[in-house]
């Protein structure tokens, strides 16, 4: 007899389906945070870009609508082990923020509001793998999945993909963050399941 119901494991995957090792399907949107939820009002929210340098270029609420946004549908994979197959969010690339931008740094440190935060190499954040998201599935994004405005970084474990995402510090040296520095994997790449430190 069994003490862990089949149920413990998620849905099987759909046909035609791939799952990263040691994950399962989910339909629903499972809300896991580090902390409390902040509650950012769009006329008080700014996304800043700081170079290594020192150089800050930053976005309010206005700024960001008035760059041209893109639609990925994606799939989501957290490292608690759920993935969520074909999300749709809007949002403006990374490729586009980042277009002005003159840096010779290779890493970044992502910080929200509330504190949070996660390093990620910036080649990851460019060439249409990453976005700053504000709306999923034809609405404006809840606060408790990251609204206003949260990154998107598909490729990675989802807690690369900062909610209420506030400063991109572009640095030359890698910083670890908050779960980083914790043990969890420094860069967390679902297909090869690096979830801790050592994998």
């Amino acid at each position: 007899m069994s003490f862990i119901s089949r149920g413990f494991h998620g849905r099987r995957p759909s046909p035609g389906t791939k799952l990263p090792p040691g994950q399962y399907e989910t339909t629903g949107f499972p809300v896991l945070s580090a902390g409390p939820t902040p509650r950012i009002r769009q006329e008080n929210w700014k996304l800043s870009v700081t170079t290594e340098a020192g150089k800050r270029h930053e976005w309010d609420w206005a700024g960001l609508m008035a760059l041209p946004a893109e639609s990925p549908t994606v799939d989501l994979h957290c490292v608690t082990k759920w993935s969520k197959f074909g999300t749709e969010w809007h949002g403006v690339s990374l490729d586009t923020l980042l277009a002005d931008v003159d840096t010779t740094a290779r890493h970044a440190l992502v910080t929200s509001y509330g504190g949070y935060t996660t390093n990620i190499p910036l080649t990851d954040l460019v060439d249409g793998k990453a976005w700053i998201v504000y709306r999923y599935e034809g609405s404006d994004l809840a606060p408790a999945h990251g609204g206003p405005a949260r990154l998107l970084v598909p490729h990675l474990y989802l807690w690369k993909s900062a909610k209420w995402v506030r400063d991109i510090e572009l640095r030359l040296h890698d910083t670890p963050g908050f779960w980083e520095s914790a043990g969890y994997h420094n860069y967390g790449d679902p297909w090869r399941e690096q979830r801790y430190q050592g994998d």
